[in-house]
């Protein structure tokens, strides 16, 4: 781990992606500086604002891994992050898509299930969803009342995309259950570090700061493992209603088909059979030469 610094960390914000590694990679680094909670909290806050808008969900991704996965070591993130985590949620949400605020949604949803802060900070951070979701008033020449319109005031929520469908299951190919390389570094970590009987080993000081170094990073990997399984439960979980919700929409909509095409069939019979006897009728009335 390298040492910790106002630049160091600066530049290891600018050089954070939005893959789950590279936000897992710094959360750790994050942690390890935890003495330095309050200086990390203020630069993450500034590099935030000035961040790219394509960039900001992905600096409270960061702050919802290192709060998350800080507590066993101590409430110092979490109690760093709470004068700040609403007006960041504010100011992400503002600048953000429609997809932006149900990240948001989503990262709220598991705080709350996993009651992370207070019920007044939760319930802020709620409001601050609740007011980006309400309804701007349009003028009267934008308003167009058309098919359209009643169709999607009928339907509360629309069906998820197939490709999105695809996209999360492909996500869930790069989860940690399948990341066979780290299970295989957790299996092979020192006997010592694992088995409790071994300490007797430990006879002098340098032996005694190794086994500190070797726990400190058993611990760190086994942190990062267990932060990265619940993110998949939740993922798995997420993606379970996802696809019930599409089930449902395919099955709703087999069934208006089957319904069109029994009105259709009604018609296309109706129109043979008055067809046939038009026709009849024109052979009886046309004379015999």
């Amino acid at each position: 781990m390298s040492v910790f610094s106002e630049p160091a960390l600066e530049k290891k914000l600018s050089e954070l992606s939005n893959s789950q590694q590279s936000v897992q990679t710094l959360s750790l680094w994050l942690i390890h500086h935890r003495k330095h909670s309050k200086t990390i909290v203020k630069v993450w806050y500034n590099e935030l604002k000035k961040a790219q808008v394509s960039r900001k969900l992905t600096f409270l991704y960061l702050a919802n891994d290192v709060i998350q996965n800080s507590k066993r070591k101590g409430p110092e993130f979490t109690q760093d992050f709470s004068p700040v985590i609403v007006d960041a949620f504010k100011h992400v949400s503002g600048e953000g898509d429609e997809s932006c605020k149900k990240q948001l949604g989503r990262v709220l949803s598991i705080w709350q299930e996993r009651a992370v802060y207070e019920s007044d900070i939760l319930d802020k951070l709620s409001d601050v969803l609740l007011v980006e979701k309400k309804a701007k008033k349009r003028p009267y020449e934008e308003i167009k009342v058309n098919d359209d319109d009643f169709a999607t005031q009928s339907s509360p929520a629309e069906p998820p995309q197939t490709a999105d469908l695809i996209r999360a299951l492909q996500e869930l190919e790069n989860a940690a259950s399948s990341d066979a390389a780290l299970r295989q570094r957790i299996s092979a970590l020192p006997p010592e570090v694992q088995d409790t009987s071994l300490l007797h080993k430990v006879t002098d000081k340098e032996s005694g700061e190794r086994l500190s170094r070797l726990v400190e990073e058993a611990c760190m990997l086994l942190a990062d493992y267990s932060g990265r399984l619940a993110a998949e439960i939740d993922d798995r979980r997420q993606l379970t209603r996802t696809l019930a919700v599409f089930l449902q929409s395919q099955r709703d909509g087999l069934a208006q088909n089957e319904q069109k095409l029994e009105v259709v069939s009604r018609f296309l019979c109706s129109t043979r059979c008055r067809l046939y006897r038009i026709n009849k009728n024109k052979r009886k009335k046309t004379p015999i030469s």
